[in-house]
């Protein structure tokens, strides 16, 4: 199995009182080629009540980075996973969407790569902070009618400052994807055997760049509650793709749904679940709700597919 390298740092990420260490990798080590305005110190805080269980979650990120969970040697498959936790483009929901699928994933020997990307600045004081995600929250949990629901990104969020927010995450979306498939030897991976899994914002970064002809290939891709095509053709060698939604997530679910369809009628492989209840941004969490399972179903779809 690959070690840091010279140039990677390492970090202690601590989950259930247990601390370990975890090789990060910067994307950009001579700083990024752009960037977005307004964007002060990192900062890690609690997540608000409305997305459950508090959850550490990261704001005004500007130095990407890729942190490395690697599996047992002796359960080792030689497949790699990027992980993208998603946050509107505004923060990073870095532990039910992020440090919790990347432990899940190398638990079951695959190689995950947590990405931390880039994401639009906010405000430094904690309680203009706050009342600003209480608010982005809270018009996640609308209710709409189903007959309403938005198709599109667009539709959902109308905010110009996204925009620009979705490119620049785009951009060190594929450059995670270069570094691991540069380096993919050091972690005894086929660069052929290389996916991403992204949620919410996460998901959109993973079909951009699945999409995209100037980024590398990627073997399989699986957008949670999220992602969609913006109209662009998908290739006739576009990954296989796995989804997950809720129905009572009205944002998303008609988005995630017409993703689907496009991978669908251009004849790829596709996998799309719809949950009953969840809402919008279950992760990895517990609530007692059929959608606690479709981590396990995810994992029979990577079966299925050959990626084991």
């Amino acid at each position: 199995m690959g070690t840091a390298m010279a140039d990677d740092t390492l970090i202690e990420i601590s989950v259930g009182g247990q601390v370990s260490l975890k090789p990060v990798i910067r994307l950009w080590p001579d700083g990024p080629p752009s960037g977005l305005p307004g964007v002060g110190s990192e900062i890690t805080f609690p997540s608000p009540p409305i997305f459950g269980p508090e959850t550490d979650m990261l704001h005004n990120v500007s130095d990407p980075s890729l942190t490395v969970f690697m599996p047992d040697p002796a359960k080792a498959n030689g497949v790699g996973v990027i992980v993208c936790p998603g946050g509107a483009w505004r923060v990073l929901a870095w532990e039910h969407e992020g440090i919790a699928p990347a432990r899940w994933l190398a638990a079951r020997g695959y190689t995950a790569f947590l990405l931390k990307y880039r994401v639009r600045g906010s405000p430094p004081d904690p309680v203009e902070f706050a009342a600003s995600v209480n608010k982005m929250a809270a018009s996640l949990s609308s209710p709409i009618p189903g007959a309403k629901a938005p198709r599109a990104l667009a539709d959902a969020i109308r905010d110009e400052s996204i925009v620009r927010a979705r490119e620049i995450a785009a951009d060190d979306g594929r450059r995670a994807i270069e570094i691991v498939r540069e380096r993919a030897a050091e972690w005894s991976l086929k660069p052929d055997r290389i996916g991403m899994i992204g949620f919410s914002a996460g998901a959109f970064l993973t079909t951009d760049v699945a999409l995209d002809p100037r980024a590398a290939p990627l073997a399989f891709v699986a957008p949670i509650y999220g992602g969609e095509t913006q109209g662009r053709a998908v290739p006739a060698d576009a990954p296989p793709l796995s989804t997950a939604v809720a129905q009572d997530d009205r944002m998303f679910s008609r988005v995630v749904e017409g993703l689907y369809a496009d991978w669908s009628n251009a004849d790829r492989p596709a996998e799309l679940h719809i949950f009953t209840r969840g809402g919008h941004g279950f992760g990895v969490g517990k609530r007692g709700l059929p959608v606690d399972r479709w981590l396990d179903l995810l994992g029979d779809w990577l079966d299925d597919q050959g990626f084991v």
